[in-house]
């Protein structure tokens, strides 16, 4: 048997991975008696209650993410971390399938998945893009919202743009369009960094921990320099001074990339250029012993403006007196 004249299974099935909705089926005009043959002779197969692939084989991960689109009916939309893989911005393989239904539905547990009911417009699903998903600055929001801490939170806005698929200002307008919205603050100021061209937490902690407490000089943020013939960036870089400020957030380092990070720095000192290099548990751990080290070298590199301590017992050396 034939099951569709038209072709107009064919383009659902085509759109939706292979998969379709009992009522699809039945609205495009297959019988249920024949859709039960199809199960019972294993030319369709069950994924979710009222959801079937059209084919035999094992079903991918797309076909999974629409059946359980279409198990939690209209309106459904893949969020948080499934939407976060779906853009890159995360790996979300072999995790949980989370999706946002309206606040008013209240659909049976979908083996597999996780249900959010939150109220969110229309204009918070992608326009363009399949499955149904939160556009990337609903889906940085819904991931900040649910964070433990602060630094969580902020974590996915500068993942977000840092890998450019985003900016710092549709964020701020998701963020602006929401209600109630937790680490409102923290997200805002990190946003303002962003802008600035701040690029990761570590990043961010030094501007308030050590850059702007002590009023040292505001950088150039992820300066492009020309070095052994090729394009090298550098978090912060002050060109009057010659001066570099590289933060790795990284624990520990292989072998190889710590020597990579030797030459970078090695080159440097050969064109001038003096890099100082700071991890976390400098930036968090000691930071005004990071800045007291930053003003010497500013210093003797012809900075005259007076730094400020950030309390009595900064490590920044008392002003002399008259």
């Amino acid at each position: 048997m034939r099951l569709d004249p038209s072709g107009a299974l064919a383009d659902v099935t085509d759109r939706q991975s292979g998969v379709i909705g009992r009522r699809q089926a039945l609205q495009l005009g297959v019988r249920a008696d024949v859709i039960e043959g199809l199960l019972r002779t294993r030319r369709w197969q069950r994924l979710q209650q009222g959801v079937y692939a059209t084919f035999s084989g094992q079903p991918g991960r797309d076909a999974q993410l629409w059946a359980v689109i279409l198990r939690a009916g209209p309106g459904a939309m893949l969020s948080h971390r499934t939407a976060a893989g779906l853009f890159g911005l995360t790996d979300c393989s072999g995790a949980p399938v989370h999706l946002i239904v309206p606040p008013g539905r209240r659909p049976r547990p979908i083996p597999g998945a996780v249900v959010h009911r939150l109220d969110r417009p229309p204009t918070a699903r992608h326009p363009v893009l399949l499955p149904p998903r939160t556009r990337i600055e609903e889906t940085v929001l819904d991931l900040a919202a649910i964070a433990v801490t602060a630094d969580d939170a902020i974590s996915w806005v500068f993942r977000a743009t840092g890998q450019r698929l985003t900016t710092p200002g549709r964020i701020r307008d998701a963020l602006a369009a929401r209600g109630r919205m937790p680490w409102r603050t923290d997200l805002a100021a990190c946003l303002d960094d962003a802008a600035d061209g701040v690029r990761s937490n570590l990043e961010h902690r030094y501007v308030w921990a050590v850059e702007r407490p002590h009023q040292l000089p505001r950088p150039v943020r992820q300066a492009r320099i020309m070095r052994d013939g090729r394009i090298r960036y550098l978090d912060n870089f002050y060109p009057e001074y010659l001066t570099g400020i590289e933060l790795d957030g990284r624990a520990a380092h292989p072998i190889g990339e710590r020597w990579r990070d030797y030459q970078r720095d090695n080159a440097g000192v050969a064109d001038g250029i003096l890099t100082l290099r700071y991890g976390w548990s400098d930036v968090t751990g000691q930071p005004c012993r990071v800045a007291a080290q930053v003003v010497a070298v500013l210093a003797r590199r012809g900075w005259r403006e007076p730094p400020r301590r950030c309390g009595s017992g900064c490590a920044l050396p008392r002003p002399r007196g008259p």
